[in-house]
């Protein structure tokens, strides 16, 4: 493949080409979100009533400049076919195509191995987007602070508790300048509360150049040599040899690049300041669920029920769902594609996902129901509320760590008057007693 950089002065004064890129992963990643990644891929499962990377795109096409975007993941071409067919309808300015990894390379090693896709038509720089990020992705903000600054890269940042902090990439930046001074990711010991988003702008003619010497010093490194045991010497041999190369081959931006790049001082961050979170459980869809809608709410989407003494806003209800008059939904409830909500039911905080059934009395709080799951009368399925500004969805109960949210998988039936609490239910289960704290298998 061929290198070749983009000057980044703008012609005439036209608008920087500019493109995006969005990681979805692949299938052998997303074990986190099980059992609902059995039956879909996780970037197409739906979250305020679309999948997860239409939020990303709808992000996207409110940049004027950006005409084209990258997926890229390793998942098989078929996966995203109809998605990107329906998509390329309903953003017609935007170019939309799946790049497929045959395997995974991290998120730095995709970006170069599929670098001429992306320098194809010069473009000055490109947005990168986790597919697994919930946000309001201010991707105008960025780009305007990647031109004031004449940046060579942008990072999306947010404020979280400090406890929390360790767990993502923690950004040390200038208050006044926005600079980025230091990055680490999930440092041991406290050095700063604002995060990585998983969001960045590059500048094509400094971040590839910064991978390729990333992957030089990967390579220069001296290997390390194992001595296996003499039992099955040779195939510990191979697989140690087969393991290593793997270890080369993955690139991650987070472990290794940003902390190089904030080093050259041309490294700055933008610090959100509305919701954001990681969708990286089955349990972590509800509140991400309850993000977007509440933003669709404040932003007057038509896509919404009307309130009215049984909607408590935000409900989302899909056109083809049935619901009765009596039943009382809300907030932050999303009702899938032909799914029937029967007299007096009770739904809130959960998401309801296409054919299922809750039948009439019955009440679903924090939880997930999925694909043609049932749930009888009178039945109670729930789970547990978490903190609005937590970051995790599990809980502990006595003295073990559970999921806060009740999920039934695909085509799971609870039984009249059964309990279901802080359970994930995995496919083609029948609950005929109540249970709590279980991962039912």
């Amino acid at each position: 493949m061929s290198l070749q950089i983009p000057h980044r002065e703008k012609a005439n004064g036209s608008q920087a080409a500019t493109k995006a890129v969005i990681l979805v992963g692949g299938p052998s990643r997303g074990t986190r979100f099980r059992p609902l990644s059995l039956d879909l891929p996780k970037p197409l499962f739906e979250v305020a009533g679309h999948p997860i990377v239409w939020h990303c795109l709808t992000a996207i096409a409110k940049v004027p400049s950006i005409q084209e975007v990258c997926m890229i993941g390793y998942y098989d071409e078929t996966v995203f076919r109809d998605f990107i067919k329906d998509s390329s309808k309903e953003f017609p300015q935007i170019k939309i195509v799946y790049l497929r990894e045959y395997q995974a390379l991290g998120t730095a090693g995709g970006l170069y191995h599929f670098r001429d896709a992306i320098l194809k038509g010069r473009p000055e720089r490109f947005f990168v987007l986790n597919a697994d990020v919930c946000c309001s992705f201010p991707l105008n903000d960025m780009l305007a602070l990647f031109e004031s600054r004449d940046a060579e890269a942008v990072i999306l940042g947010t404020r979280v508790g400090e406890e929390a902090a360790s767990n993502f990439g923690c950004i040390v930046s200038d208050a006044h300048t926005r600079r980025v001074l230091h990055y680490v990711e999930k440092p041991e010991s406290h050095i700063s509360n604002l995060i990585n988003c998983g969001v960045y702008l590059f500048a094509t003619e400094c971040i590839f150049p910064s991978i390729k010497s990333a992957i030089k010093k990967r390579t220069e490194r001296p290997r390390l040599v194992s001595y296996p045991s003499s039992e099955n010497l040779e195939s510990s041999y191979f697989q140690d040899e087969d393991d290593e190369e793997k270890k080369n081959e993955v690139l991650r931006l987070e472990q290794d690049i940003l902390s190089d790049l904030a080093d050259r001082n041309q490294f700055f961050v933008h610090e959100t300041k509305d919701f954001w979170r990681q969708i990286k459980t089955a349990g972590s869809a509800v509140p991400a669920n309850a993000l977007y809608l509440q933003k669709a709410m404040q932003t007057g989407s038509k896509e919404l029920a009307k309130p009215s003494a049984n909607i408590l806003q935000p409900v989302f209800i899909h056109p083809t769902a049935t619901v009765d008059p009596s039943a009382k939904l809300g907030p932050n409830v999303s009702i899938g594609p032909r799914a029937v909500i029967g007299a007096g039911a009770r739904v809130k905080e959960s998401i309801v996902l296409e054919d299922a059934e809750i039948k009439h009395d019955a009440c679903v709080l924090y939880s997930i129901i999925g694909w043609n799951s049932r749930v009888g009368a009178w039945a109670r399925v729930e789970g547990t509320p978490t903190p609005v500004n937590s970051h995790t969805t599990s809980i502990i109960k006595n003295g073990v760590k559970v999921q806060s949210i009740t999920i039934l998988g695909k085509e799971c039936g609870v039984g009249d008057e059964v309990r279901v609490q802080n359970c994930v239910c995995l496919p083609f289960k029948e609950l005929k007693r109540d249970v709590a704290n279980e991962v039912i298998m």
